[in-house]
């Protein structure tokens, strides 16, 4: 069927505009021959200068139309939509000459509409440190996570000592400070939603300083009770519900969608690199000076963080446009989701391998313990081994320059699935630890891509709710995966317990790449059925 944009016969080299405005050349038919041009309706084609940007003279040609010949009923041009400019041949200009489109000028469009919608171009591993807004917000997020990882270090460390060696005091102050996601993880993105996401994080952070100022005051002088960090560590998982998805949102704000993967992977490095360096610093400040000091350290740390958004440039930043505060916004993001089958495959293979795969706090101790008899020093030496890994997942996630597809999750779901397998069978430790450095780098990799493709995938309004479900999925399932994973070592053995969690892990990302390849087979059929009702009338005619 001929389309609207070549409903007319013209002379071979004239050229016309498109309805988006582009330039295209049209060749003469063979079988409808143009009908001669008069002299009055013809004239030669003459050429008219313009200057760019640069300086550069750019040739323009123009030409007056040729007599169009009668159009044959299945060519007449379709009825344009509203958002497009009719078909046919472009307007002339004051001396009556027809004006072909100039390639070099750029369409009207906003300067942030144009960042938004470009495609990724090669840049180098750390491009999107180019940008200044996220130069500030990385540096300060390197600090901040240090001081953060060197607090997790010093409030495990503070509740042994105040419950004398209590592994279920420790617990508990691990569950309260993730019970706020699971509780209220989902309104932190209606919030990120809702307001400006530099000034809710300015406030999580401000929080986040307080919670950890206090609890160094209180350890300090001598006055810390068990009580106390259990109700600073809710408040500070309260913080989270919010910071999270909001600082997930914010950095498309600052980088784009051109360089979005990248800044995702550089955030991912910078939280790995901190967990190598926080854990040892702590470490030696504890046994220098005692917990409160490192507490005080960390309020101190968030400093980093709000000068690095006070000291943003507003008008470099991609802002979406704050939702209004209505009724039901909540269920209106989780609608949302469950209409989008690329999201709902993507949060289902996450889902499956946080809950069972990723589980490695928790696996890699006790193979450690229980398999090999190894003493904290070595558990030490594995988690490095897996921070290593996943830190160099990072960094070769920023120099990917494509965006993720789905295919690369099932694809680095099987291999992260079959490597967690076997580390979990190898006889020595010191093989294991060798293993555990690609299973890092695996681990990374989906990681990485999974943000990048739901945040690339989603409205603008819609990202800070969609992010708190990830989120939610991919954090809030951890009190939930951990204990299963202790069920299966105490009663399969501790090898089991990352057997299993790689098996199920292969079996969710074989499930997800058979769904998502049944969906592109159904589409085909579709466009294919479709093509072949169009064609039915042409045959008939014919």
């Amino acid at each position: 069927m001929t389309s609207a944009n070549e409903s007319f016969d013209e002379p071979e080299g004239t050229a016309t505009r498109g309805p988006y405005g582009r330039r295209r050349a049209h060749t003469a038919r063979a079988a409808a021959p143009a009908t001669p041009a008069s002299p009055k309706t013809a004239a030669p084609a003459r050429t008219r200068h313009r200057r760019s940007a640069a300086g550069r003279p750019i040739a323009r040609a123009t030409v007056r139309p040729a007599a169009l010949p009668p159009a044959d009923h299945r060519d007449a041009p379709a009825a344009p939509r509203p958002d497009e400019p009719a078909p046919g041949p472009p307007p002339a200009d004051d001396a009556g000459a027809v004006q072909t489109a100039v390639p070099d000028e750029p369409t009207a469009e906003k300067p942030e509409q144009q960042a938004q919608d470009e495609e990724p171009r090669p840049g180098g591993m750390f491009r999107s440190l180019r940008n200044r807004n996220y130069r500030l917000y990385a540096a300060g997020q390197v600090v901040s996570n240090t001081g953060t990882w060197m607090q997790r270090i010093a409030q495990d460390w503070l509740v042994l000592e105040l419950a004398h060696g209590s592994g279920t005091a420790l617990g508990i102050t691990t569950g309260l400070q993730f019970l706020p996601m699971l509780l209220f993880g989902l309104w932190g993105g209606v919030i990120a939603d809702r307001y400006p996401k530099r000034r809710v994080l300015m406030l999580t952070q401000i929080s986040m300083g307080v919670l950890a100022l206090v609890l160094g005051l209180l350890a300090v002088s001598g006055s810390a009770q068990v009580w106390h960090v259990y109700l600073l560590a809710f408040g500070l998982g309260v913080a989270t519900v919010v910071d999270n998805p909001t600082r997930q949102a914010f950095v498309i704000e600052m980088v784009g969608k051109r360089d979005l993967p990248n800044a995702i992977a550089l955030n991912s490095a910078t939280f790995n690199g901190a967990r190598l360096l926080g854990p040892a610093v702590a470490g030696v400040l504890i046994a220098l000076i005692g917990t409160g000091p490192v507490f005080l350290v960390n309020a101190a740390s968030f400093g980093a963080v709000l000068f690095g958004l006070y000291a943003m440039r507003t008008d470099e930043l991609h802002e979406a446009a704050p939702v209004k505060r209505a009724k039901g916004q909540l269920r209106e993001g989780l609608r949302y989701v469950r209409g989008r089958r690329d999201l709902m495959l993507v949060l289902i293979l996450v889902g499956f391998l946080a809950t069972f795969g990723m589980n490695f706090t928790t696996t890699v101790a006790l193979v450690a313990r229980e398999v090999f008899h190894t003493d904290a020093s070595a558990f030490g030496l594995a988690s490095s081994m897996l921070a290593l890994g996943a830190l160099s997942g990072a960094l070769l996630a920023a120099r990917r320059v494509a965006r993720p597809r789905l295919r690369l999750l099932v694809v680095m779901g099987l291999v992260f699935g079959a490597l967690e397998v076997v580390t979990g069978l190898m006889p020595t430790y010191w093989m294991f630890l060798a293993l555990l450095v690609p299973t890092g780098i695996a681990m990374m990799t989906i990681t990485t891509a999974a943000n990048a493709t739901m945040q690339l995938g989603v409205a603008p309004e819609m990202r800070g709710r969609v992010m708190a479900l990830y989120m939610l999925v991919f954090l809030g399932t951890n009190p939930v995966g951990a204990p299963a994973v202790g069920w299966l070592a105490e009663h399969f053995g501790a090898r089991m317990s990352l057997v299993l969690g790689g098996l199920v892990s292969v079996l969710a990302a074989l499930a997800v790449g058979a769904v998502a390849a049944r969906g592109r087979s159904g589409e085909a059929g579709v466009v294919r059925l479709a093509s072949a009702r169009l064609r039915r009338p042409r045959a008939a005619e014919g």
